[in-house]
């Protein structure tokens, strides 16, 4: 059984494939070709945090390919009303693919290990996969071919940039990060990278302006993540240095894109001036969330494209 749990489990040859069937979905799609590659089949999408993209480009993307989906949330009782074997081999008889948005990444890898059908991740505290191929796929968009080219990433070593540098990783694009002390990457998702990439360039560095030199792309999230509002005032102080600005982008190559997985905290982590500006890449980085998630799905179900 394959899940989708982080971007470990995926070779580059299978990401590769994932962005293949997606590219030729989404041109199918402009041109008004919807095919019903998976009639019948059911997602559920067991959330436990609030969504607007990952919900929408999910279930938006089962319903081209034929499918329905299903929105669970607090009232199915996961982990309150029965345990985690019942509660997974029981969705599993009903669904064919699971979608879990939840806190912390043990309660879906609890989930993973008793189902029957695939489980992909949806956001937890420690992975975004989803976000990350859709990031990685805007840029190859935008750029073309990323192999040697630099993507660079402005603030918090968090779910979000742990999930793209891994992909930047596997697909041999070279993946900088800049961070205030205390909210680098650790030790352990160092040697974690390492393993799954052992060839990866990677620049850390406390000087944002370090990291976007030569950078196709540069990436930024919130400072203040859900979950994370009692930190919110020490985590402004840390983060004060690390606006992406319109002079930060000014370092980067012209041609570089500017990405955010949003919401944004304009005037916080990126100004106004960046996000609006023609280098920014944040809608159809955006849009693409739901085109490579169908070409995920495709893949994991064995559709034929």
């Amino acid at each position: 059984m394959r899940h989708v749990l982080t971007l470990l489990e995926l070779s580059t040859e299978e990401i590769e494939r994932v962005f293949a069937i997606s590219r030729d979905l989404k041109a199918k799609l402009a041109a008004g070709v919807r095919e019903p590659l998976l009639p019948g089949r059911i997602m559920a999408m067991l959330f436990e945090k609030q969504s607007l993209r990952t919900r929408v480009s999910f279930e938006t993307a089962i319903g081209h390919l034929g499918g329905n989906s299903m929105f669970l949330g607090q009232d199915v009782g996961w982990g309150k009303r029965e345990s985690a074997a019942d509660f997974s081999q029981v969705l599993s008889q009903y669904v064919d693919v699971i979608v879990c948005r939840t806190t912390a990444h043990a309660r879906i890898e609890e989930l993973a290990k008793y189902c029957t059908v695939p489980v992909i991740n949806g956001l937890t505290d420690s992975a975004h996969p989803c976000q990350a191929l859709a990031d990685v796929f805007t840029l190859v968009e935008i750029h073309g071919d990323l192999t040697g080219k630099r993507v660079a990433y402005v603030g918090d070593a968090n779910n979000v940039a742990k999930s793209l540098a891994i992909c930047c990783g596997k697909l041999g694009i070279e993946f900088s990060i800049a961070a205030p002390k205390g909210y680098e990457f650790d030790d352990e998702f160092r040697q974690t990278l390492k393993a799954a990439a052992p060839n990866m360039k990677l620049l850390e560095s406390r000087d944002p302006k370090e990291v976007v030199k030569g950078a196709v792309g540069v990436y930024t999230d919130v400072w203040v993540s859900m979950g994370q509002e009692a930190e919110q005032d020490e985590r402004r102080r840390a983060f004060a240095d690390y606006q992406v600005n319109e002079a930060l982008m000014k370092v980067a190559p012209k041609n570089a894109s500017f990405l955010h997985c949003l919401p944004a905290r304009r005037g916080e982590e990126v100004t106004d001036g960046v996000i609006d500006s023609p280098q920014s890449a944040v809608i159809p980085q955006a849009g693409n969330r739901m085109h490579v998630q169908k070409g995920l799905i495709a893949w994991l179900l064995n559709a034929k494209v």
